[in-house]
C-alpha cells in the first residue's frame, strides 16, 4: 500500500485500507474480510454504519448541512446540549458546548477551570492520554512519542502515580505523591484543576481506585480545584454505565466526551456545572465547525439508541466472552505471556509479560500482526505497549465476537514462548 504522500509521523498500525463497514465487521479495498476490535479506537460502540445512524444523517444531509453555531445557531446542536442535560448522569443542572474532538474538548476545559478559578495549575496522572494538541498533549502522562522534542509546553503540569487494581498502585501512594507536590511544587490555593480519566484508555485500560476517587474529590472541594473527568473513550457505554464515573460514586466538576458520542462522525463535547460553564465571557468559547449539524444528527440517534438497560445487556455479554475466553488462554498453560486482565464492563485489556524468548511488548506487536493475518483487527495499550486493548462494538453479535476471541487464540498459538 502506498503512504508516500502520508506524514509518517502519523505511524500507521495496520497496513490495511478499509472501503466498506458493517457493525464489527470490515472489508479492504480487496474483499478481505476482518473483524474489527479497534472500533476507529473507541469511536465505534454502536459499530459501522449503523442503520438508525446512517438514517439519520442522510435526513440531515438532505435539511442542513452546518452553521456556525456561534454565529447563526441550529436545532439540532440546541437538541444535542437538550439530551446530554438528560443522558449525563449527575445531580446538577448542566451547561455544555460542543467540539470537533476530543483534544479540543481538553483544550477548552482547562480554558474555563482557568478562567473560573483564576489559576493556572493543572494535576494529571501518569499514563494519562487526554489528546495530541498542545496544551492537552502536555497532560498525557509519558514522553514518548507525545512531549519529545517540543520543549516547554503550556502549563504548569503535574503528575501523580494513578491508583488502581490494575496498576498496582494504592491510593496511599498516590495521595502521598499529590501532599507533596502540595508542599514542594505548588500550594493547592494555585491549581486550577485536577483531570483524571475513570478507566484510562492509552494507559491499559486500568480502573481508577473508587476509594481515591471519592478522597480526591473531597480534597478538590476543600481547595477550590475543578475535577475534570476525561469520559472520551469510557463514556457512552464501554464499561456497562454511560459514562465511567458512575463506577466511582462521585460526580466531577466538568466532563469530556467524544468518540463514541456521534459514532464515527467527528464530535466531541465539554460538559459541567452551569455556574463555571457559564462564567467565561461571551466570544470565549466556540469554533467555526464545532456541533457540526449532521454530527449533531448522528449524536441525538446515539443517545436514542442508547437506553440504560442496552447497555448493561450489550456490556454484560461482550465482558462475558472476553472474561471466559481470558481465562481459557490463562489456564490452558500454552500462553506464559498472558498476564493480568485489565478495566471494567467491556473496557477490557490483557497485559503481556515477558518471557525467556521476548518481552511482553514484542509478544503483543507479533500477535497483532498474526491476528490481522487470522483475520480480526487488534491494537495495544500501556506504557510499555505490552496491553493487549480489546474495543470490539457492543453489539458485536455473538457469534461474532467469538469468532473473533477463536482467531485471536489461533494467533496466540504463533507466538514462541
Amino acid at each position: 500500500m502506498e503512504f508516500s504522500h502520508v506524514s509518517s509521523a502519523l505511524g500507521i498500525l495496520h497496513p490495511v485500507c478499509i472501503a466498506k463497514g458493517r457493525n464489527a465487521e470490515v472489508w479492504d479495498e480487496a474483499g478481505q474480510r476482518y473483524i474489527d476490535f479497534i472500533g476507529g479506537i473507541g469511536v465505534l460502540n454502536l459499530g459501522h454504519c449503523h442503520p438508525a445512524i446512517v438514517e439519520a444523517v442522510k435526513t440531515q444531509v438532505d435539511t442542513l448541512m452546518h452553521s456556525a453555531f456561534n454565529a447563526l445557531p441550529h436545532r439540532t446542536y440546541l437538541s444535542v446540549v437538550d439530551r446530554l442535560n438528560q443522558f449525563v448522569p449527575v445531580s446538577y443542572p448542566l451547561s455544555c458546548m460542543l467540539t470537533n474532538s476530543g483534544a479540543e474538548a481538553t483544550e477548552n476545559a482547562l480554558k474555563v477551570a482557568r478562567g473560573v478559578t483564576g489559576r493556572q495549575a493543572v494535576i494529571a496522572f501518569d499514563d494519562a492520554f487526554h489528546g495530541r494538541t498542545l496544551a492537552a498533549l502536555n497532560l498525557n502522562g509519558k514522553v514518548k512519542p507525545y512531549k519529545a522534542g517540543l520543549g516547554a509546553l503550556p502549563g504548569p503540569v503535574y503528575h501523580i502515580p494513578f491508583p488502581s487494581r490494575d496498576s498496582g498502585i494504592s491510593a496511599e501512594q498516590s495521595l502521598a505523591a499529590l501532599d507533596r507536590i502540595f508542599e514542594v511544587e505548588i500550594a493547592p490555593s494555585e491549581v486550577a484543576c485536577i483531570i483524571f480519566e475513570p478507566i484510562q484508555g492509552e494507559g491499559g485500560f486500568r480502573l481508577l481506585c473508587p476509594e481515591f476517587a471519592k478522597t480526591l474529590r473531597a480534597i478538590c472541594n476543600k481547595h477550590g480545584i475543578l475535577l475534570i473527568c476525561d469520559e472520551i473513550q469510557s463514556g457512552f457505554g464501554r464499561t456497562g454505565k454511560r459514562f465511567g464515573f458512575s463506577h466511582l460514586g462521585i460526580e466531577p466538576d466538568l466532563m469530556l466526551l467524544g468518540k463514541s458520542i456521534a459514532c464515527g462522525l467527528p464530535l466531541a463535547a465539554l460538559v459541567g456545572r452551569k455556574e463555571f460553564m457559564d462564567a467565561l465571557p461571551k466570544g470565549a468559547l466556540g469554533g467555526t465547525y464545532s456541533g457540526n449539524a449532521v454530527a449533531c444528527a448522528a449524536a441525538l440517534a446515539v443517545m436514542d439508541i442508547m437506553q440504560e438497560d442496552a447497555l448493561t445487556a450489550w456490556a454484560t455479554e461482550q465482558e462475558e466472552a472476553i472474561v471466559h475466553s481470558y481465562q481459557a488462554w490463562k489456564e490452558c498453560g500454552h500462553f506464559p505471556m498472558i498476564g493480568a486482565l485489565t478495566g471494567i464492563g467491556a473496557m477490557r485489556g490483557i497485559v503481556f509479560e515477558d518471557t525467556e524468548n521476548a518481552t511482553g511488548a514484542e509478544h503483543l506487536a507479533n500477535l497483532l500482526v498474526a491476528a490481522r493475518n487470522a483475520g480480526v483487527l487488534l491494537i495495544a495499550s500501556g506504557r510499555k505497549r505490552n496491553v493487549l486493548r480489546l474495543l470490539p462494538p457492543l453489539t458485536t453479535e455473538p457469534e461474532v465476537m467469538a469468532e473473533g476471541l477463536d482467531m485471536i487464540k489461533q494467533a496466540l498459538g504463533t507466538l514462541q514462548v
